[in-house]
């Protein structure tokens, strides 16, 4: 099964969709197989994360923004505002795909992991995940 998944983002962060996505993985009536995530934008990106503690995820979001800058002299690309350039590389440093077992019906995941979707820009986006389901 081929679906595809919305992720509404209002500003820089981490979203989670893990409710969402499992919600998809029970209607597809997968029992035992693999969910395949990719993101179709070059701005954002997929991470599994810690879903207990927001502080965490702050600290990620934060030391992601040290690591890259807006306003860098090096960039080029830069007619689409301050942040889109580092939402580029952020989304280079991270993961545009995710694959999660799924057993049972199922997502395999941790206890305290979650799945997000990470905004790298500041503005508000709708954001298309394509997910593959399949045994």
């Amino acid at each position: 099964m081929v679906d595809e998944l919305e992720v509404v983002t209002r500003g820089q962060g981490l979203y989670e969709f893990t409710d969402a996505l499992q919600a998809m993985v029970r209607r597809s009536g997968v029992t035992d197989g693999l969910c395949s995530l990719l993101i179709q934008h070059t701005s954002a990106s997929l991470t599994i994360q810690e879903n207990a503690d927001p502080s965490a995820r702050q600290d990620l979001e934060r030391w992601l923004c040290r690591l890259v800058p807006e306003r860098d002299a090096l960039y080029t690309h830069t007619l689409e505002g301050d942040d889109d350039m580092p939402a580029h590389i952020k989304s280079a440093l991270t993961s545009s795909c995710l694959s999660i077992p799924v057993q049972g019906g199922a997502l395999m995941l941790g206890t305290w992991q979650g799945v997000y979707c990470w905004e790298h820009r500041h503005g508000n986006h709708r954001r298309r995940i394509a997910v593959h389901l399949g045994s």
